[in-house]
């Protein structure tokens, strides 16, 4: 299959006009007219990711995280993300990006969280201005309501980590549940508008914490915690519209974050 078809369906789903300004999606390595034997869907691209890709004869690694983030004065061998491209290019490997357009989806990478926590009746936690069909982070009601510490128990379990950073635990019942995937701190003032009980996010600071201030539970669940069940999300959505086309999931754990 030509990758250019293959991006047709991936930027039906996520169109990179959908993407934050900052962002940089779309093919950022190789050429439009490859012709695709079977992709290789990971959070992030790295050098073992590569690797993965050249062992399982992969030539399309579809990424959340874009491998090219700031501009390159050079293509040569002095940092990890020249090294990744040039071995990338050298094995005919193509990596494609879809990042903030698959955030602000309505049914993208928030929305699979919310799939795995079962909050309902879903809205934009800050809807686009100029779009109201996307926006980033939701934000709904979960179907029981907990106090604090079983909420935070319900949360590792159902995202399947073993820690949390959390602001103080308040004495109420949490009902109403914002997410925002990846780092989030600007959608705090937001969810306490909302009257949100919990917001879900990561990368907080610690000055972050103090704008709980009493009113909010915000929980830090971490970055790749947060966004690893997005390869999942994209895998599934390739498996519907082509569900011929050889696609797997990478192995290959790139997160950077390590715990003692």
């Amino acid at each position: 299959m030509n990758l250019s078809k293959i991006i047709d369906i991936l930027e039906n789903w996520a169109p990179l006009s959908h993407a934050e300004d900052f962002d940089n999606v779309g093919l950022l390595v190789g050429d439009v007219n490859s012709k695709i034997y079977k992709a290789l869907i990971t959070l992030d691209t790295t050098n073992e990711v590569i690797e993965e890709a050249i062992e399982k004869k992969c030539n399309l690694v579809i990424t959340f995280h874009p491998l090219i983030f700031e501009p390159l004065k050079s293509i040569n061998y002095e940092n990890r993300i020249q090294k990744i491209i040039i071995k990338a290019i050298k094995n005919n490997i193509n990596i494609y990006c879809i990042h903030t357009n698959l955030d602000n989806n309505s049914r993208g990478v928030n929305y699979k969280i919310c799939q795995k926590l079962k909050i309902k009746n879903l809205n934009f936690l800050i809807p686009n201005k100029l779009n109201e069909s996307i926006g980033m982070g939701m934000y709904g009601n979960i179907e029981n309501s907990y106090n604090g510490h079983d909420f935070i128990n319900y949360i590792k379990k159902q995202m399947d980590i073993k820690y949390i950073r959390h602001s103080k635990i308040l004495n109420k019942k949490i009902k109403k549940v914002a997410v925002l995937g990846g780092s989030g701190s600007f959608g705090i003032n937001n969810a306490i508008e909302k009257k949100i009980d919990c917001y879900i996010t990561s990368d907080l600071k610690y000055h972050d914490f103090f704008k709980a201030n009493s009113k909010i539970l915000l929980l830090d669940i971490g970055h790749y915690e947060s966004e690893k069940f997005t390869k999942e999300l994209i895998y599934n959505y390739l498996l519907k519209k082509i569900p011929k086309f050889a696609c797997i999931i990478a192995n290959t754990n790139t997160n950077p974050v390590n715990y003692y």
